[in-house]
């Protein structure tokens, strides 16, 4: 008996910014300025305090009730504006957990912004576990970055 590949939950969530693309990837390809855009984040740093845009630096960013998220930078690449990283820390019940994301023009001259990820979890916190990553997250900080942006 053969099993199909899993491949997990696929939490996403976009947005349109009132800003150029060029601008709002200026602003976002910054991997250790998370906390400046995300509510809930109250400080992100780059743990060596290196560059925060060097594939394989790792951010610690200190959330509500001092949870600590810690993710390090797999991927940059300033011609497709996106970014991804991996997930090594934090007190959720998930495990694997990645993400990207990425800036694109849109019409007008605005920015759509995508963010999406992938984790594993145990059955019974799939599905709760993508609405928090989804919108309390990703939606979250999109909402925040809609306002900063205009």
């Amino acid at each position: 008996m053969t099993t199909a590949a899993r491949t997990g939950p696929r939490p996403y969530a976009s947005a349109v910014l009132n800003a150029s693309a060029d601008e709002v990837w200026a602003y976002l390809r910054d991997f250790g300025n998370l906390a400046e855009w995300t509510p809930g984040g109250r400080t992100a740093v780059i743990e060596d305090g290196g560059p925060a845009d060097r594939v394989g630096c790792v951010r610690r960013v200190i959330g509500p009730g001092d949870t600590v998220f810690r993710e390090r930078l797999t991927g940059l690449d300033d011609a497709a504006r996106s970014y991804s990283y991996a997930v090594l820390e934090c007190p959720l019940p998930i495990s694997g957990a990645h993400g990207t994301l990425r800036v694109s023009p849109a019409a007008g001259g605005r920015a759509l912004v995508e963010w999406s990820g992938g984790f594993s979890a145990d059955p019974a916190d799939e599905e709760a576990m993508t609405k928090t990553l989804t919108h309390a997250l990703y939606g979250t900080g999109l909402a925040a970055l809609r306002r900063r942006f205009g």
